[in-house]
């Protein structure tokens, strides 16, 4: 009796063990599976206002804060943009002065928690940037997609995509370079988007299944009348864009590839979301295990190599080793590995889907000489 007793102890035990470790993994695995549109990513810091004054804004001391370039500074109910940290204001060793440049909606008060995000734009193309346009709604695999769409002189579409942690707003940060040059630019929203049809097991696939609704937006603008697209993708919106280049049945028609911060590893993007979200490094692998067995994310072992296997076409990559969610180092051997296709801008001090906010002259200066040919 006292053996089939033990044994019984031991047995619930084993399962106890598996049951805490399979709770360890999903919880691990949804900093990235679960990302809201527009949400925090667990890498973005939680900051506190300290005060405002004419044109300037004190914020939390971090290595966030003292970023360069603008970018958007959000809260519970106020939108902002700040500009560069400014020089000879005096502050302190909690502290770090930056622009205020605009406030969108609401008022940053002193005590109030807030965060930096890409996003300087809010709303839509028409109230952010008076741009004209048109809301669309795209015929998706799951259901009807929201899109924007600025018109345009030329027949070379350009299809922006946002990532992570980020809605169809974050692609207004180029909208207005885009128009200035004509381009006509498709904004779509995707899978688990504000308005968009739920995934359906509610989870993120970090561009794996995603892609399909990029795939219909690509099938728009053909039908629309384009000639060629460019494919212009932040985050796992750059893989999305990859993934479509690869896989639909009208790539022919794809010109070239805008990648930002692009998500080359999924299984590195997760581990570092999990990370910051103090997962313990001996847990890590429960989370990709999690993950896999969740949403099926096995994908390739070569971080890019079935991206570009079957892909010939002009590609610019925006990236920088200041990026904590998508390692820069997947980028570098990505354009090492296909010279003759890829280009690879460097942004120092940029964090993830920022390269344009850390310094957009010259982002955008590199962007034109890539899009000239394809005009």
């Amino acid at each position: 009796m006292r053996t089939v007793r033990a044994t019984a102890a031991a047995v619930t035990a084993v399962i106890g063990a598996g049951a805490a470790a399979v709770a360890v993994g999903r919880y691990a695995s949804d900093a990235a599976l679960r990302t809201p549109p527009g949400g925090p990513l667990p890498t973005d810091p939680g900051l506190t206002v300290h005060s405002t004054a004419a044109g300037q804004v004190a914020l939390t001391r971090d290595f966030a804060t003292l970023r360069p370039g603008r970018h958007g500074l959000t809260g519970d109910d106020f939108h902002a943009v700040v500009g560069p940290v400014l020089p000879g204001v005096p502050d302190s060793a909690d502290t770090v002065v930056r622009r205020l440049e605009r406030v969108t909606y609401g008022t940053p008060e002193p005590g109030d928690r807030a965060r930096l995000t890409p996003n300087l734009y809010v709303g839509d193309p028409g109230g952010a940037l008076g741009l004209d346009h048109t809301d669309l709604e795209l015929p998706g695999e799951l259901g009807p997609l929201p899109a924007w769409f600025v018109p345009g002189a030329r027949d070379t579409w350009v299809i922006a995509v946002h990532g992570l942690g980020t809605t169809r707003e974050h692609t207004m940060n180029l909208m207005e370079f885009l128009h200035r040059h004509r381009f006509p630019v498709l904004a779509p929203a995707y899978r688990g988007d504000p308005g968009a049809p739920r995934s359906p097991d509610g989870l993120n696939h970090l561009g794996e299944t995603e892609w399909r609704d990029l795939d219909a937006a690509l099938h728009h603008a053909v039908d629309s009348g384009a000639r060629q697209v460019v494919l212009y993708g932040w985050s796992t919106g750059a893989t999305m864009a990859l993934r479509t280049a690869a896989r639909s049945e009208v790539r022919a028609r794809v010109a070239g590839l805008v990648l930002d911060s692009p998500v080359l590893s999924w299984e590195a993007t997760l581990r570092a979301l999990a990370t910051a979200r103090h997962t313990p490094g001996v847990l890590l692998p429960l989370a990709v295990r999690a993950a896999q067995g969740r949403t099926g994310l096995y994908g390739d072992r070569r971080p890019g190599a079935v991206h570009l296997d079957r892909i010939a076409v002009p590609t610019q990559i925006f990236h920088g080793p200041d990026d904590t969610v998508a390692p820069w180092r997947f980028s570098r051997r990505l354009a090492a590995d296909h010279p003759n296709t890829i280009t690879l801008h460097t942004v120092r001090g940029a964090s993830h889907g920022a390269m344009w906010n850390a310094d957009p002259q010259t982002y955008e200066e590199a962007l034109r000489r890539f899009l000239t040919p394809l005009m």
